[in-house]
């Protein structure tokens, strides 16, 4: 029988040396990674495990006396599929999202080819277009029902172009709320998808158009087989992000209507709902249990947009 050389012996085991920076470079990391790991722990899994059991339960904001928190099992689910208003908050909310992340997109991406043109004074545009983004979303609200009032900016632009024959009371007319809203979303953040397109767009080597255009192509067919490939995945990344903002709107909804959600329940959305439930009627149990309703849709959209994206990046 053979003897086996000490070599061979020690191959498949790391020196003590190396050892000991394995062990320095995994404890640096989880160093590093603590501040983010306690802070997703006590801001989001520890609050959704309280919503978890609060949803179980009759639990109150406040308590009447005598009156203790029973466990109730799935009550508080049933009643908030049997309720009218929940369907209404989630369908506005689907045809926001519908309407409001193409929408804002197909902007995004014009305005991101625009500002990259090699012209005097772009940057001023380039600062024009990101403007809104610096200011707080219930800012810009408050801003937007003064412009949208039926005698405000607005509805004077629209007095000309229609010689007075359309002068909508935007946020007052059910037909027109959820429209106005949708467009006050789409001013203040298209810039933020702007900026995002515009590095995207940088990044594509000009020597991929300079191939293009001695090949013959056309500027569409520059677009469409050099700039689009190009920027796919911030495209796409945007596109995911987009679409779980939109189920978080709130703000506007809030505080452009004369009353939160409406007129009519127009606009009410699933955050219009938890807030009011959970918050003004005081039902903690059953706010909790359309938080947990909210974010299992929230990841059931981002994780079937992810895997439709891979099924089309494998396809690709």
């Amino acid at each position: 029988m053979g003897v086996m050389p000490s070599g061979a012996a020690t191959a498949g085991r790391a020196s003590p040396p190396e050892e000991r920076r394995v062990s320095a470079d995994t404890i640096t990391g989880w160093l590093f990674s603590a501040p983010a790991v306690i802070f997703i722990a006590a801001f989001i899994v520890v609050p959704f495990i309280l919503a978890s059991y609060f949803s179980f339960t009759n639990e109150r904001l406040i308590t009447p006396p005598g009156r203790e928190t029973e466990w109730i099992g799935l009550r508080n689910y049933q009643r908030i599929f049997d309720d009218p208003l929940f369907w209404k908050a989630l369908g506005n909310n689907i045809v926001f999202s519908v309407v409001v992340v193409p929408v804002q997109t197909f902007f995004a991406l014009l305005l991101a080819i625009l500002v990259n043109q090699k012209l005097r004074g772009v940057v001023v545009f380039r600062t024009i277009f990101f403007m809104p983004i610096t200011v707080v979303m219930a800012a810009v609200a408050v801003i937007w029902v003064v412009l949208l009032n039926p005698q405000g900016l607005i509805n004077a632009f629209m007095e000309i172009v229609t010689l007075g024959q359309y002068t909508p009371n935007w946020l007052g007319d059910p037909s027109t709320a959820l429209a106005a809203v949708m467009l006050v979303s789409i001013w203040a953040s298209v810039g933020f998808q702007m900026v995002i397109l515009l590095a995207a767009l940088q990044d594509v080597p000009e020597t991929l158009y300079e191939a293009a255009r001695l090949d013959g192509a056309g500027r569409w067919q520059q677009f469409r087989n050099v700039t689009l490939p190009g920027i796919r995945n911030p495209l796409l990344f945007l596109l995911t992000v987009t679409t779980i903002l939109s189920f978080r709107l709130f703000d506007q909804v809030w505080i452009m209507p004369a009353r939160p959600g409406g007129p009519l329940d127009s606009t009410r959305t699933l955050m219009v709902d938890i807030v009011d439930t959970g918050l003004n009627n005081g039902a903690v149990g059953r706010g909790s249990a359309l938080s947990v309703i909210f974010l299992l849709i929230v990841l059931t959209v981002a994780i079937v947009q992810r895997r439709l994206i891979k099924q089309e990046g494998e396809v690709r």
